[in-house]
């Protein structure tokens, strides 16, 4: 059945390749490849390989795995004022990754959007609402808990990208300088589902969900963004944005999320009510040099999750206890600890034309382990090869210590139809 599957998508493939070759230069790239002019198409597809190895904590052993993955994207006009929008990729994986199944579909998004007026718009289907200015930790992206399917990279660029939207009423009007957004994204079903192709609506939409948004233009380069969001029994979360020009090189930027909430540790073990003001931030800098070198330092701070004792209680307490913290975390995207530190780095053309480096570094404040991940990437007109190398290091029990893989070695091709 496995081979047939992979001869189908192989020959469908080919024949879009086929059949779509005059619109290649409007495909899209990585997802951390710089933008590039391109002539306006409504579908965008792409396939990608990749071969993986993996060094294992338990005893030293080594152990691969092979993808292909085919991602498809369509922004389509349908008449005045109507267009569809669809986003969708399928993971088909060989001797998976640990604890990954081995093909699983991503329904990113697929909705209608109606330009009723020329500064209202209404959208209703699944629709991926990413919000925040930080880049390695977003107090106000409040959608991405559960929508996170299969994990094909840890750059937080695709961990943003390639992940179930919600569906949604959203409502968007304009003004000069500034705009008002409304969401309802209601609750359909709780059940949750593994299955290959299914929506999985039980994983984003569980529960009954809204959220306001508000900017305004106060002066050149400064437009701060203002949120308020509420779910099923919990208080309504503030939320704020906030991105500045500091010089002609430097970009400065605050994220901040606040409301009445339960600590991580007792909504993950469902234990007692300890419900108290609580503030997420994220903040930092980017700096761009004339060389095409981009640099970023981050702090992260999460008021909901454990302080360093608590943690430490915990890693070195009840293994049943650890272990459903560290499931209730991956399913939020959330931090474990209070305190974090992001790098993340970026050089285009590297020494060369077309050759990017990428180098990320995240840090934990209180047990000091690390996840380091570099990325080689080159690009033809259509087709990228790159190279990704990922280090967790750190005591067991930590938070990237006792991630399984010590270390991830993958070579990967994408190519654009």
């Amino acid at each position: 059945m496995r081979k047939r599957i992979w001869m189908l998508l192989l020959l469908a493939t080919q024949v879009t390749g086929s059949a779509l070759a005059d619109d290649a230069d409007a495909l899209l790239l990585a997802d951390q490849a710089p933008s590039r002019t391109a002539v306006a198409s409504d579908w965008h597809w792409f396939a990608e390989g990749a071969l993986s190895q993996f060094a294992l904590r338990d005893g030293g052993a080594t152990a691969s795995s092979q993808r292909l993955s085919l991602d498809v994207q369509l922004d389509k006009s349908l008449a005045p004022g109507w267009r569809a929008v669809l986003a969708d990729r399928l993971d088909l994986n060989r001797q998976g990754q640990i604890g990954a199944p081995d093909s699983i579909n991503t329904l990113r998004e697929a909705y209608l959007s109606w330009q009723a007026q020329d500064n209202r718009i209404i959208d209703l289907g699944r629709i991926n609402a990413r919000y925040g200015v930080a880049i390695g930790y977003n107090p106000t992206d409040y959608f991405r808990t559960g929508a996170l399917r299969s994990v094909v990279s840890v750059d937080p660029a695709s961990l943003k990208k390639n992940r179930l939207g919600s569906a949604m009423l959203r409502g968007q009007t304009l003004w000069s300088g500034g705009s008002l957004t409304g969401l309802v994204s209601p609750k359909l079903t709780q059940q949750r589902s593994d299955t290959t192709f299914s929506p999985d609506f039980g994983a984003t939409n569980n529960q009954n969900r809204w959220l306001l948004a508000a900017s305004q233009q106060l002066s050149d380069g400064i437009q701060p963004q203002w949120l308020m969001y509420g779910e099923q029994g919990q208080s309504p979360q503030l939320g704020f944005n906030l991105t500045g020009l500091l010089n002609d090189a430097t970009v400065g930027y605050v994220e901040w999320s606040g409301g009445r909430s339960r600590s991580q540790l007792l909504q993950a073990l469902n234990g007692a009510d300890d419900t108290a003001f609580r503030n997420r931030l994220s903040t930092g800098l980017t700096y761009t040099s004339a060389d095409k070198i981009s640099l970023t330092l981050e702090y992260d701070y999460n008021g909901a999750a454990l302080d360093q004792a608590g943690w430490n209680a915990l890693s070195s307490g009840s293994p049943g206890s650890y272990r459903q913290y560290r499931m209730w975390l991956q399913n939020a995207q959330e931090m474990p600890t209070r305190q974090a530190l992001f790098l993340y780095a970026n050089w285009q053309d590297a020494m060369i034309n077309h050759l990017d480096f990428s180098a990320m570094l995240r840090f934990n404040a209180a047990d000091h382990s690390r996840l380091s991940w570099l990325e080689a990437r080159y690009h033809w007109d259509k087709a990228d090869l790159a190279l990704q190398w990922q280090i967790n290091s750190g005591n067991a029990g930590s938070e990237f210590g006792a991630v399984p893989q010590q270390r991830v070695l993958e070579l990967l091709l994408r190519y654009f139809f």
